[in-house]
């Protein structure tokens, strides 16, 4: 089945379109564009830049795809913007292309579902399965992994990292990374926990989650240096894989500080 393409949208015969497409009212669809098979465009959606989304994705009206990143040092250079299979982008969503100052791509996973007003700015990973609520931001050059969470509102510094399964409260305003499983709130943002709701649901074991909840005990708590204490969690845990995920994670960019709890 051909693509469908309302009479009012404008559609560059330039663009790729997959089998099966449907771009609704007053679309507007530019040249490098492509689209995969049974993505929807509801209405309203401008898709610009060298942007490509996977199968059966569906936009909903106000999003846009691949304009200028807001960058000062951007200058037109031809950078992309990739994103995965079966993302749901509700109305007002925005996403920018990377620059060559940075990945010179943005690469968005499968299976996200972004709501009302979400952004994700240039050079940013997104993973698979995340879900950005209502007018959640993140900055240049963000990582956020598979499974995260941001609620409402919640804004993430640039170049922060967001490690798997974490999840990051409404409104909290993120300037450090945050462990693979954490939870965090506030304003700046410190760890609450871990994400014991979101990973009961994903069927973490519960032996295995006994011993992530204890190790997250001993690795903030206020015996030792920080660095001394990802030791020890890391000898004594060193056969419980999310644990080892989480010093991994740390261990990654020791120049870079982590999210901790209040005192």
């Amino acid at each position: 089945m051909s693509a469908t393409i309302h009479p009012t949208a404008i559609v560059d015969p330039a663009a790729h379109l997959g089998e099966g497409v449907e771009i609704g009212p007053f679309s507007i669809i530019g040249p490098k564009v492509k689209l995969g098979d049974r993505v929807r465009l509801m209405s309203h959606v401008t898709i610009a830049g060298n942007t490509t989304l996977g199968e059966d994705c569906v936009l909903y009206p106000g999003v846009h795809l691949g304009h200028p990143p807001q960058d000062f040092k951007y200058q037109g250079e031809d950078t992309r913007l990739i994103i995965g299979k079966r993302n749901i982008m509700r109305e007002n969503v925005t996403m920018h292309p990377g620059t060559t100052f940075a990945r010179s791509q943005t690469v968005v996973g499968d299976d996200g579902y972004f709501m009302v007003g979400s952004h994700v700015a240039h050079d940013c990973i997104v993973g698979d399965r995340v879900v950005f609520a209502n007018c959640a931001a993140i900055g240049g050059e963000t990582t956020v992994a598979d499974h995260v969470i941001l609620g409402g509102y919640a804004g993430i510094h640039q170049k922060s990292r967001i490690g798997r399964h974490a999840f990051v409260g409404a409104m909290a305003m993120v300037t450090a990374d945050v462990i693979p499983y954490g939870s965090v709130i506030g304003n700046h943002a410190h760890l609450a926990g871990l994400n014991v709701v979101g990973l009961k649901r994903r069927g973490m074991p519960r032996e295995t989650l006994r011993d992530l909840r204890a190790a997250y005990r001993l690795l903030f708590a206020q015996e030792g240096t920080f660095e001394e204490r990802v030791d020890d969690v890391a000898h004594l845990y060193r056969d419980n894989a999310p644990v080892m995920e989480i010093i991994g994670f740390i261990r990654e960019d020791a120049k870079r500080s982590v999210c901790m709890p209040h005192d």
